[in-house]
Order: structure tokens, then C-alpha cells, then sequence
């Protein structure tokens, strides 16, 4: 019989809020963490505004040793930090060090899209060249890994069960969820810590300023960069951070008397071939659309359940076609499609860990009965007039039930989650 699975905990770390009561709140008010950043101008970056968490040194040091500090990236810190929020959002104790005992009921799933490379750019390539490896430092290997998201969690938690660490681009932390949740529903685990992180560095983002698809022209207006369903959007916001939610088969959330936060009824992944209009780079409709209504499928939802879509829309040409995909996948009039709102336009795009930050606003959303507006799309795209009754602009209150989160990600690769409304 298939388990039922359930949120018990959410950790954030974003560039608008650290934990779940700031970002709720900036959320609500529209606040955005897009920021001007003087070094993307010095290396001479195009786009040279980001989202970036703030005050993570100072954060840091109230979590983790000196020691733990000098062996972690911003890649691991977010991680970590977002990690250990969920983990105790969830009614756990940190593990105090030196304790042997080992939670074998727990395993994680923490993606990355890019990992370490900041680590590789300051650090290991550099003293290469200059032919001192002697003097990369000893923890190099562990910072650069692509599985140190993971790794390092669950070292910190004394995590016992399948640790991981996927990456699928910029679906990497939506499909760490699904397969969390295909895990429960199994019966292989009974709670899991899934989600994603992404470091802050140029070197992550120089590839995107290069193929000319990160925004254009808002360098002196950072809070308005970011564009998503917009007609004068001109690429999306790099940004970063970390969003990691705690999985749990419902009969184990109950018998230790765990906060319910929301149900996740079930999801799907898939890639469309880079056919038919698919690419490296660009989506095939068709693999869209499959994964959405699998993912329903799956869940026992049918389309007309669906109250809210948190679609992926990163402010760039590809949004007007997702719109189009989601009225295909659940075959209604663009008057009928559900509301739709884009966490992007208040963080920008985490890439690997824009699922998981947004997966976090998505029962936030559901679970304190608000939908939060998608800001500067005033001007929506043309193509989007005739949904422009559904696009969400100002937060407004919410009686939502289901929830559809999607994301979509080089490669072609695609991932819904389905949610629903905890009513005990």
C-alpha cells in the first residue's frame, strides 16, 4: 500500500529572508533581494545584479565551529543552514557533537546545479597554475565534490539513511523532492530532507551573462530586474541560497505528534529528448505537458483541482510558452487556468536551488492561506492578455487546496510536484 506522505519542516535561506518568518514576510509585502553587486561590474559582467543571502558570515558563526566554517563553500553553508531549519522546524534536536548515535530512519536528497565552482575558481585552479597543490588545503576535495550539499548535512544531523546529491540543472530541486517522495510512498524511507542549494559566484553565472540570457538594462534598477510573464522582460536574475523541506510518511509524522505543514500527493519527472522544439537549452512542449499531467495522474488530482500553479516563468521568451503549456496540460480556456504566480520575480533564479526555495513559498503559500504577488509584470507579456485575470500581482488571501509546482531546466528535463492543503 502506497504511504502517505507529508511536510513536517521547511528550512530557507534566500536572498530576500533567512527562515521561514522573514521570507513569508517578504513574500507578503513583495519585498525583493535583488541587489547591485560592484564586483559583477568590475569583472564586467552585463547583468550585474543578483540575488545573494545577506549576512551569511555572521549567520554562520552561530551554527557551525571555526573549523566546520573553514571546510564549507556557500554552496554547503546555505545547505547546512537551511538543512539544520528544517530539521529542528520539524521538532528535532541538532546533534551535539561528539554524539555516535545515528538516525538510520532519515536520508536526504539535496541537489546542486553547479556545485563548487567557487572553490575551483578562488582556490584549486589557480594554485595549480602556480604548481602549489601543496597548498590547495585539505578539505579541497570535500568542497568541490558535487555531493558535499548532502555529505555535509548529514554529517552535522547523523543522517543513517540514502544520502544524495542530484543535479538536473534548473529542475534539481523539484525532482529531489519527487523522488523523496517516490521513496516514501515506497516504503524505502520514512523521512527525508530534500530540496536544493546553489553557491554564489561569478563563476556560476559567467556562462549565463555570455549566452546573453541573464537581464539587460536594469543595472541602476536592481528590484525591477527580475521580470517574469513581463513584455519587457530581458533575462533572468542569477541568484542563490538554499530551500530544503523534511518528507515524512504520514504515520510516522503522527505517531511522534509532528506539525503538518502540508501533504505532497504525489509527482513526476521526465525529459522530452531535445525533440520537436526541444533542445539543450529550450523545451519540448510535449515533455511539458506529459509531466504535468502525470504528475496529476499520479496524485489522484484532476486538472480542475488545481487552485494554484507556482510556475517556473524566469523572465525570459520561454515564459509565454509555459503559460500555453499549463492550459494544454489541464485542458482549459485561458480565462479558466488557475492562479499563477512566479516566485522568481522576488529572488531571481537559484538555479539548482530554485525548486526547493520555491517549493518552501509554495506551502507557505497553501498552508497560511495566502498567494503572494508576482511583482513586475505590470506590463504582462502580450501573449499572456488572455490570462492576465489569472496572473497574480498584489498578495491577496487564499483558500487554495492544490497547489501545482513545476519546474523546467537545460537538458529538457521537467518536474511537477503536486500539494495539497493540510486538513488533518
Amino acid at each position: 500500500m502506497k504511504q502517505r506522505v507529508v511536510v513536517t519542516g521547511m528550512g530557507v535561506v534566500a536572498a530576500n529572508g533567512h527562515g521561514l518568518e522573514a521570507f513569508e514576510d517578504a513574500l507578503r509585502q513583495g519585498r525583493s533581494g535583488i541587489r547591485f553587486h560592484e564586483r559583477l561590474a568590475e569583472l564586467g559582467f552585463t547583468c550585474q545584479v543578483g540575488g545573494i543571502p545577506q549576512g551569511i558570515d555572521a549567520l554562520s558563526a552561530r551554527y557551525f565551529s571555526e573549523a566546520s566554517r573553514m571546510a564549507m563553500n556557500s554552496c554547503m553553508t546555505y545547505a547546512a543552514i537551511a538543512g539544520i531549519d528544517c530539521w529542528r522546524d520539524a521538532g528535532f534536536e541538532v546533534p551535539a557533537s561528539g554524539d555516535a548515535r545515528v538516525d538510520w530512519d532519515t536520508g536526504a536528497v539535496i541537489g546542486v546545479g553547479v556545485g563548487g565552482v567557487d572553490t575551483l575558481g578562488d582556490l584549486v585552479v589557480p594554485r595549480v597554475n602556480e604548481g602549489k597543490v601543496r597548498r590547495i588545503g585539505s578539505t579541497s576535495v570535500e568542497q568541490t565534490m558535487a555531493s558535499s550539499v548532502s555529505a555535509c548535512l548529514a554529517g552535522f544531523l547523523g543522517l543513517g539513511g540514502q544520502v544524495t546529491t542530484n543535479s538536473s540543472a534548473c529542475t534539481t530541486g523539484t525532482e529531489a523532492l519527487v523522488n523523496a517522495c517516490f521513496s516514501i510512498q515506497e516504503g524505502r524511507a520514512r523521512r527525508v530532507l530534500a530540496g536544493g542549494a546553489e553557491g554564489c559566484s561569478p563563476y556560476v553565472w559567467a556562462g549565463f551573462d555570455a549566452m546573453r540570457v541573464l537581464a539587460r538594462g536594469f543595472n541602476e534598477r536592481p528590484t525591477q530586474a527580475s521580470r517574469p510573464m513581463s513584455a519587457t522582460a530581458s533575462g533572468f536574475v542569477p541568484s542563490s541560497g538554499a530551500g530544503i523541506v523534511m518528507l515524512e510518511a504520514l504515520d510516522s509524522a503522527l505517531e511522534r505528534g509532528a506539525r503538518i505543514h502540508a501533504e505532497v500527493l504525489g509527482g513526476a519527472v521526465n525529459c522530452g529528448g531535445q525533440r520537436n522544439g526541444g533542445s539543450i537549452t529550450a523545451p519540448n512542449s510535449q515533455g511539458v505537458i506529459r509531466c504535468i499531467k502525470n504528475a496529476l495522474e499520479r496524485s489522484g488530482v484532476r486538472p480542475e483541482e488545481v487552485d494554484l500553479i507556482n510556475g517556473h516563468l524566469t523572465a525570459t521568451m520561454a515564459d509565454p510558452l509555459e503559460v500555453a503549456n499549463w492550459i494544454a496540460a489541464l485542458a482549459c480556456r485561458p480565462q479558466e487556468l488557475p492562479l499563477i504566480n512566479s516566485t522568481k520575480s522576488l529572488v531571481g533564479h537559484a538555479l539548482g536551488a530554485a525548486g526547493g526555495i520555491e517549493i518552501v513559498a509554495s506551502v507557505l503559500q497553501l498552508c497560511r492561506g495566502f498567494v503572494h504577488g508576482s511583482i513586475n509584470c505590470e506590463d504582462l507579456h502580450p501573449d499572456l492578455e488572455p490570462v492576465r485575470a489569472r496572473v497574480v500581482q498584489e498578495t491577496r488571501a487564499s483558500d487554495a487546496r492544490i497547489l501545482a509546482k513545476a519546474s523546467f531546466g537545460f537538458g529538457d528535463v521537467n518536474g511537477c510536484l503536486i500539494l495539497r492543503k493540510w486538513e488533518g
